[in-house]
C-alpha cells in the first residue's frame, strides 16, 4: 500500500453498523453512520462553539496566532484521522473523539484547571474529562427528549478511557484514580449507562489520544518560537529535534529563523506519525485481535511509540515544561487568571443572585444540596470562555487583572 492510501477496515476497527446504540434510542440517520451523527453533533454543539476562545498556553489576547482550543482540538483530529487512515480504523469516531476531548476544558488552560479543582476539593474535585463527559450527557441543551448531545455508547467511552481503564475489574480505581478515585461525574454517570471502566477504550479512542501527545508537542514548540520563549537553536538540546533540524539544514541551509521553524513542525509531526504507526502494527501483529473486544480486552494499549521516539518525545514534553508552561511570564499571567477563578466561585457561592437565571438553583425541587450547589457554580464557571470570565470579573469586581 502506498503512503497516504487508506487501509482497509480492520477487523478489530470499530464498526458503525455494530455500535451499542445510544443512552436514549433514536431512528438512524438516512446518511450517516452513527459515528459520523456523534462527530458532526460535537461540530455543532455550543461547548465546542466556545474552545476558539479558551486558552491552550497563552490567553486569547496575547495575539491571534496562538493556538486556542479549538484550533488545537482541529489539529488533534488532522492528526488522528491521518493515523486511522492508514492503520484501517474508523475515522468518522477517530475524529469525534479528538474534536470532543477539550470539551471539558475550563477557561485559562490547565491554571483554570487547577483553579476548580481547588474549589471543588470537598466534592471530588474537577476533572477534565469527566467535565467533558457532563458536557455531551447533561449540560447541552439541544434536543426535545434528552439533555446532552446523546452520543454513542462507542464515543462515550472513548471520552473517558482513552488514557487507559479507569479501574480494575473489581472496581478499584487504578493510575491517576487510585489516589482521589472515580471523578464523580465519571462514577454517577457510568451506575446508569456502564462503559465498562476496566477496560482499555478502542484503537480509535488510543488514535486520538496520542494524536493529542503529538499536537502537544509540535504546536506548542511553534508557539513557544513564535512568542520568542526559545529558539530553533534552543532545540538543539535534544536529539530528536537537534537530528530533524540538521536534516533541515541540509535541504535549505540558507532558511531564516521563521521557515526553519514551522519545517521543524511538519517534520516533527511526520516522523512521530511514522513512529506510531510502526510500532502500533508491531503490536498488533503480536497480539494478532480479531476484533474490537479484543482490543479492549488486551492487557496494554497497542497504539503507542517504539522506544527511541517515545524518549524523544518525553524530553520535548520536559522542554516545553521548564521553557514554556514554566516561563515566568506564563507562569505570572496564569497565576493572574487562577485568582479570578477564585474570585468568580467564592462570589456565586456567597451571592448566587449574580448567576445568570438559567443556572440559578431549580425551584420547586426541595433545598440544594451544598455539594450540588458547588458544582452548578463549577459547572457554569467551566462553561466560559477567557474573555467571558475576565467580563465576569469586571462585573463583579472593582479590579479585574490584565493578564499580559
Amino acid at each position: 500500500m502506498s503512503v497516504g492510501m487508506a487501509a482497509p477496515r480492520a477487523p478489530y476497527a470499530c464498526d458503525p453498523e455494530r455500535s451499542r446504540g445510544r443512552l436514549f434510542d433514536e431512528p438512524p440517520a438516512k446518511a450517516r453512520s452513527p459515528f459520523r451523527r456523534d462527530c458532526d453533533r460535537v461540530i455543532h454543539c455550543t461547548a465546542f462553539r466556545r474552545l476558539k476562545y479558551k486558552t491552550q498556553v497563552f490567553v486569547f489576547h496575547e495575539g491571534d496566532h496562538y493556538r486556542t482550543r479549538l484550533t488545537h482540538s482541529l489539529e488533534v483530529a488532522q492528526i488522528a484521522r491521518a493515523l486511522a487512515r492508514r492503520l484501517g480504523l474508523d475515522e468518522d469516531l477517530t475524529e469525534a473523539l479528538s474534536l470532543a476531548h477539550d470539551l471539558g476544558h475550563p477557561p485559562f488552560g490547565h491554571a483554570g484547571e487547577r483553579a476548580l479543582d481547588e474549589c471543588l476539593k470537598a466534592d471530588g474535585g474537577f476533572d477534565h474529562n469527566a467535565q467533558a463527559l457532563r458536557v455531551v450527557t447533561a449540560l447541552e441543551h439541544r434536543y426535545p427528549d434528552f439533555d446532552g448531545l446523546n452520543l454513542s455508547w462507542e464515543s462515550l467511552e472513548g471520552m473517558v478511557k482513552h488514557n487507559g481503564p479507569l479501574t480494575d475489574k473489581e472496581g478499584r480505581p487504578v493510575g491517576l484514580y487510585r489516589d482521589r478515585g472515580i471523578p464523580p461525574g465519571i462514577a454517577d454517570y457510568n451506575r446508569t449507562h456502564d462503559l465498562e471502566l476496566w477496560s482499555f477504550a478502542s484503537l480509535e479512542a488510543q488514535v486520538a489520544a496520542i494524536s493529542d501527545d503529538i499536537a502537544y508537542d509540535a504546536h506548542d514548540i511553534d508557539d513557544g518560537l513564535r512568542a520568542g520563549l526559545f529558539t530553533v537553536d534552543d532545540l538543539r538540546v535534544m536529539p530528536l529535534t537537534a537530528g530533524i533540524i540538521a536534516g533541515i539544514a541540509k535541504r535549505y541551509p540558507d532558511l531564516d529563523d521563521i521557515r526553519r521553524g514551522a519545517e521543524l513542525v511538519r517534520d516533527l509531526i511526520s516522523y512521530l506519525i511514522d513512529a506510531v504507526v510502526s510500532e502500533t502494527q508491531r503490536r498488533l501483529d503480536a497480539a494478532r485481535p480479531k476484533s474490537v473486544d479484543a482490543i479492549r480486552n488486551h492487557d496494554e494499549p497497542l497504539v503507542a511509540f517504539p522506544p527511541e521516539p517515545a524518549e524523544g518525545e518525553a524530553m520535548i514534553k520536559i522542554f516545553l515544561k521548564e521553557r514554556m508552561y514554566r516561563h515566568p511570564r506564563v507562569m505570572l499571567v496564569m497565576g493572574q487568571a487562577e485568582s479570578v477563578l477564585f474570585d468568580l466561585f467564592g462570589r456565586y457561592q456567597q451571592a448566587p443572585h449574580d448567576l445568570p437565571a438559567e443556572w440559578m438553583p431549580p425551584k420547586g425541587e426541595g433545598a440544594e444540596s451544598e455539594a450540588g450547589r458547588a458544582r452548578r457554580i463549577g459547572n457554569f464557571i467551566a462553561g466560559m470562555t477567557d474573555r467571558f470570565a475576565l467580563t465576569e470579573h469586571q462585573r463583579l469586581f472593582a479590579s479585574t487583572p490584565d493578564l499580559r
